[in-house]
């Protein structure tokens, strides 16, 4: 197969999954990624960065005990961010500088 060109530097999925209060597997919206969302995106727009990085929000991951969740393509690295500045972290250490934020990356397993 044809190897494909990327079409950004880094691709960003965050879970903006919104489901009942009480649902058994919660809810990335609920836990927070719905204010990382808009943090990051403004971030990536501040910083000139909207061409090199994209930011896509998205339904479920599939990993709702990990919640809230992100994952950052094309490397496969998940986050969980628990605080604004984890998405500061994020940024300058993976999205601009190219490497794993080690100390927020987690590790799924099915």
């Amino acid at each position: 197969m044809t190897e494909l060109p990327q079409v950004f530097k880094h691709h960003v999925f965050m879970c903006l999954t919104q489901r009942p209060p009480g649902h058994p597997h919660g809810s990335c919206g609920a836990a927070g990624n719905g204010k990382y969302f808009d943090l990051l995106k403004a971030k990536l727009e501040a910083e000139g960065l909207n061409g090199e990085v994209g930011l896509t929000a998205a339904g479920c991951l599939g990993f709702c005990q990990a919640q809230p969740l992100m994952v950052v393509y094309p490397q496969g690295a998940w986050y969980r961010p628990q605080a604004p500045e984890d998405i500061d972290e994020i940024l300058q250490t993976h999205l601009k500088g190219g490497e794993i934020a080690e100390r927020l990356a987690v590790v799924l397993t099915r």
